[in-house]
């Protein structure tokens, strides 16, 4: 059976839940769409996301990978498109904020996501799931973890990054008006999300 790695993050810019860390957990293990999911849970580290994804690429070998993150008030689950060589803005959980600093010394501008993007919104759509495809995955930790996999990915066939909105929990704990999904709707999208890889 194929094998998908699966990221999420932890909670990060005083947001209490990151409900991507909950779509990890409750597939870690289960098998969907042919593959073997292997899930796993990323710090919101410049210093430490990278590597520890790449570590895990080695281990897992995984056929496909698809990197998860909280963009808090967006409505609609949007697939990247592209990820590029710099990471910027707000400081991560360790506090550290980095200014137009690339993820890759020297390495190319960007990369596109090699993900079937535009099939992964047509069949949410189609299901009523709110969906569409960004062009920006931002400067923060989120595109860092795309451009890394991407520079890294070799034989890796499908790899990119999906940003979903927030959950309900996510809305009420934090205090903020925001738009949000429940979380059975989050990861069963993200289920959907995988069964269009091949």
């Amino acid at each position: 059976m194929k094998k998908l790695l699966l990221t999420g993050f932890e909670p990060f810019l005083g947001f209490p839940i990151n409900p991507t860390e909950a779509i990890v957990k409750e597939l870690d293990g289960q098998e969907i769409g042919g593959y073997r999911v292997h899930g796993l849970l990323l710090p919101v580290d410049y210093e430490t996301a990278g590597p520890k994804i790449l570590q895990e690429i080695a281990d897992v070998q995984p056929d496909a990978v698809i990197a998860l993150g909280l963009a808090a008030g967006r409505t609609s689950i949007t697939p990247e498109r592209i990820a590029i060589n710099c990471r910027d803005g707000e400081a991560d959980n360790n506090g550290r904020a980095l200014q137009d600093a690339p993820v890759v010394e020297n390495g190319p501008d960007g990369y596109f996501s090699t993900l079937p993007i535009r099939k992964m919104v047509e069949v949410l759509n189609e299901l009523g799931y709110p969906a569409r495809i960004s062009n920006s995955a931002g400067t923060y930790l989120c595109n860092n973890i795309m451009y890394t996999v991407l520079h890294a990915a070799g034989d890796i066939k499908n790899a990119g990054f999906v940003h979903i909105p927030a959950s309900h929990e996510l809305a009420a704990a934090s205090k903020r008006e925001m738009a949000s999904w429940s979380q059975r709707d989050l990861t069963a999208a993200i289920v959907k999300i995988i069964g269009t890889l091949e």
